[in-house]
């Protein structure tokens, strides 16, 4: 079967969050397990790898701008071939920015020219959220057979109708309210959501919540149809656990148990000047979808029992409303992405936040159970699938005080140090590898390629 992964970032490629860490682990188990496996993303100007250039020139590709001066670069690695498309509109360093839906509609539109110049045709398309989602309608015009992950759904890539459409390369016929029409706008989620054989989203609770107005982003409807349909299933991300290995860590002492997991604490106490107080950990993108204006709404209450460390980066203003804490002798704050501070963090923790509005899976908490660091979660989507309650703490409310309460309550049981040690000795043994997942992908495309695609309601252009 060959399998062709495209998404905007791929570890260790590019990265940004949790989209590149799927990238760079569920397409080398596919392989391992016995796929042909391509993963397909843009050519960043800071990637630092060495990439082999295979071709370059003008793509003849649908759409009303012209794709000149493109390159297609390749690079084998674990088993992999990553295929990279270069535009100009990716020169720049970085990932993303203000223009990131003409930039990765150009993109979209380069990636079955450029697979034809690699010799190579899917079985089955896995396109990877909104940046991808044009991916999928262009396949579909092909004859190809796909599946769309959500894997944020408030990401939508939105654009004016008037102004964008020319840009897809589809035709008229697909600029409907059945199609990529929303509320006036091109919607590039939506092109995935409409045209794929099969939708997943990267955990099952997820996949109920985004069918609730609460959770659906406008896109609820759709949803709730896709669901009755048996179109949409919620697949639970796993973790790369050769990656996050307490055991081999080159970034902390390694440590196989619960008791040899104090000499971190020592360490990241040191790191810090923090006191004997239990450490609560926080590694995150600061923004309020991550719940992190309670968690500095609720520091008057946490930093009488706890020291709280926190590493991330974001939204300016939560930025400067921790940086107001840092000068508190149980708070520590270092802004940015620093992956070394992180794996001490994790390691050195006692216990770990994630008090998240909306979370479709999240990967902190299976890292931090992986390290012996209890976490303490809101209950929403992969956190309900992920923290049992005999190992974390889970609470309901988003706000400051229903946080301070679960936070009040892993204190209270860190004193009691059998209990502790006993949650902690069973969050070490859980398995978030990625072989399971992997399976139900496979299994998944082996369905959608037994089944002849069904026709897209109200477009008779399929």
């Amino acid at each position: 079967m060959r399998v062709v992964h495209v998404a905007s970032e791929v570890f260790p490629f590019s990265r940004s969050g949790g989209l590149g860490d799927v990238l760079g682990a569920l397409p080398a188990q596919q392989a391992r397990l016995g796929a042909a496996v391509t993963v397909v993303s843009p050519w960043y100007a800071d990637i630092a790898q060495p990439v082999r250039e295979v071709w370059r020139g003008a793509l003849d590709a649908p759409g009303s701008v012209p794709l000149a001066d493109v390159r297609v670069g390749e690079l084998v690695q674990g088993g992999v071939q990553f295929v990279f498309v270069g535009l100009g509109a990716f020169d720049r360093p970085g990932l993303y920015f203000p223009d990131d839906v003409w930039r990765f509609t150009q993109f979209a539109r380069a990636v079955l020219p450029a697979l034809e110049r690699v010799g190579v045709t899917p079985d089955v398309l896995h396109a990877h959220d909104w940046q991808a989602g044009l991916v999928v309608a262009l396949g579909r015009l092909a004859g190809l057979r796909a599946v769309f992950s959500v894997h944020n759904l408030q990401y939508q890539g939105r654009w004016n109708l008037i102004d964008g459409a020319g840009w897809t390369g589809l035709p008229d016929w697909a600029f409907t309210h059945e199609g990529l029409e929303f509320h006036g706008d091109v919607n590039l989620m939506k092109a995935g959501l409409v045209f794929a054989s099969q939708v997943t989203t990267v955990s099952p609770t997820y996949a109920q919540e985004i069918t609730t107005p609460e959770y659906g982003e406008g896109l609820e409807g759709l949803l709730v149809r896709l669901t009755h349909e048996g179109r949409l299933s919620g697949i639970l991300n796993g973790l790369d656990q050769d990656r996050w290995d307490p055991r081999t860590d080159a970034d902390i002492t390694p440590f196989a148990d619960v008791a040899g997991k104090a000499a971190c604490g020592v360490a990241l106490r040191a790191e810090f000047g923090l006191d004997d107080a239990p450490i609560l950990g926080v590694v995150s993108r600061l923004a309020e979808q991550k719940g992190m204006d309670l968690l500095i709404g609720a520091l008057p209450e946490l930093t009488r029992d706890w020291n709280v460390v926190v590493l991330g980066g974001g939204d300016p203003r939560l930025e400067a409303g921790l940086r107001e804490w840092d000068a508190h002798p149980r708070v520590a704050f270092a802004q940015g992405m620093n992956e070394p501070l992180a794996h001490r963090i994790y390691a050195g923790a006692d216990a770990f936040a994630m008090p998240s509005r909306f979370e479709p899976c999240g990967l902190s908490q299976m890292i931090a159970m992986r390290y012996g660091t209890l976490p303490v979660v809101r209950e929403t989507g992969g956190l309900v699938d992920t923290v049992p309650h005999e190992v974390g703490f889970r609470f309901a409310g988003a706000t400051p005080q229903a946080l301070t309460r679960a936070c009040a309550e892993a204190r209270l049981t860190f004193d009691d140090r059998a209990e502790w040690t006993a949650r902690a000795a069973e969050a070490m043994s859980l398995d978030f590898s990625w072989d399971g997942p992997t399976r139900e992908y496979l299994g998944l495309y082996a369905r959608v390629l037994s089944v002849p695609p069904r026709p897209v309601a109200g477009l008779e252009g399929l």
